[in-house]
């Protein structure tokens, strides 16, 4: 339950101001005056990027004062971590958090609207697309605090609290897969103006998530299955040829994260069913139709913070392109199929190698 709750207090802001921006959007659209609104939903951003701004910049900070007193640590009573000794990891980290938070707020100002409306569909006087388009850098911000803590490093971490928590750690992740997707697809609703802008037809309507056909239903699970064998050989080529495989660390965080799932028939479609639930509808749903089909893929690729920068980004990458042709094709329905036959066939993959080397 307690991961529910800080996936409540991460995603509460961002909801909060999507509402706020298509409030404004609504009013502008009607001709009425909306800018007290859309200026109230740009503080509520600010206010998000300069708290993370303050954070990346005191992170740099700490680095070189404990970088000349290593001791200084011990002085003021603060815990003695590999990060905090790892000098160079905390001017990282701290450099890739004040830097996306500065470039989110230049994405709110007009010119830098108007920029990004040459290279991508969006309008750059909607308060809804302004807000949308700043929120990208968070994608990064999450990603460089991943790799500054250490994929290594969280993986043992998630083990260490696994194990002092005990219980049944399978339905716990079930739990706080479901209730992360779910928010997450509340977010693209409420982020296309659900119940502000739109009723609930035309929210999914604008997403694309319409009835499914029977031939796009049997187009989607192939596809889904298709995409297995192909990305086993992206690996054995990158491996076999390139030299690079995958990594450790990124496999053992991987374990610890979504392992569990692998352990049950319940726990393969959660990983299926959820992931296709929350990811395609704020993705190929929400954003691809604004931000268009690479830079979403990209923004879907690095979101998997999980991987780091790898092999496996590559693959989530070309993975995204697929289900962003699927959606420009058919619909986000047909590509919510497409990823969650995908991921189930892996999901199985792996339980049947389980059951194989547990006989």
């Amino acid at each position: 339950m307690s991961e529910l709750f800080g996936i409540l207090i991460v995603f509460a802001p961002l909801i909060l101001v999507m509402w706020l921006a298509n409030l404004a959007e609504r009013d502008r659209a009607r001709q009425m005056p909306y800018e007290n609104m859309a200026i109230f939903s740009y503080v509520l951003v600010v206010l998000i990027y300069v708290g993370a701004l303050v954070v990346g910049v005191a992170l740099q900070g700490l680095s070189l004062m404990l970088e000349q007193n290593p001791t200084r640590l011990q002085q003021l009573g603060l815990p003695v971590t590999d990060l905090m000794q790892n000098f160079d990891s905390l001017a990282i980290m701290g450099a890739g958090i004040w830097i996306p938070s500065v470039l989110g707020l230049l994405l709110l100002t007009p010119w830098m609207r108007r920029l990004a409306a040459k290279l991508i569909p969006i309008d750059p006087d909607s308060p809804v697309h302004a807000v949308a388009l700043a929120f990208t850098m968070l994608v990064v911000i999450n990603l460089i605090a991943t790799l500054g803590i250490g994929l290594g490093n969280l993986s043992e971490s998630i083990q260490a609290q696994t194990s002092a928590e005990g219980g049944n750690q399978s339905l716990a992740t079930n739990i706080s897969l479901w209730g992360q997707q779910i928010i997450t697809a509340l977010l693209a609703l409420v982020g296309v103006g659900w119940a502000v802008r739109r009723g609930w037809s035309q929210s999914l309507q604008r997403l694309g998530i319409t009835a499914l056909t029977g031939r796009r239903l049997l187009i989607g699970v192939g596809l889904g299955i298709a995409m297995v064998p192909v990305v086993m050989v992206v690996e054995y080529v990158a491996n076999t040829l390139l030299g690079v495989g995958v990594d450790p660390d990124v496999e053992a965080l991987t374990e610890q994260l979504i392992g569990p799932l692998f352990n049950s028939p319940f726990g393969i479609l959660t990983l299926g069913l959820a992931a296709a639930l929350g990811e395609e509808t704020i993705f190929r749903g929400a954003l691809q139709p604004r931000f268009g089909l690479i830079f979403t893929a990209v923004l879907f690729a690095l979101l998997h913070s999980n991987y780091g920068i790898t092999i496996s980004t590559l693959v989530v990458f070309v993975l995204g392109c697929v289900l962003g042709l699927v959606r420009l094709r058919f619909s986000t329905s047909t590509s919510m199929v497409v990823h969650a036959v995908y991921n189930m066939a892996l999901g199985l993959i792996a339980y049947l190698n389980l059951s194989i080397l547990n006989t």
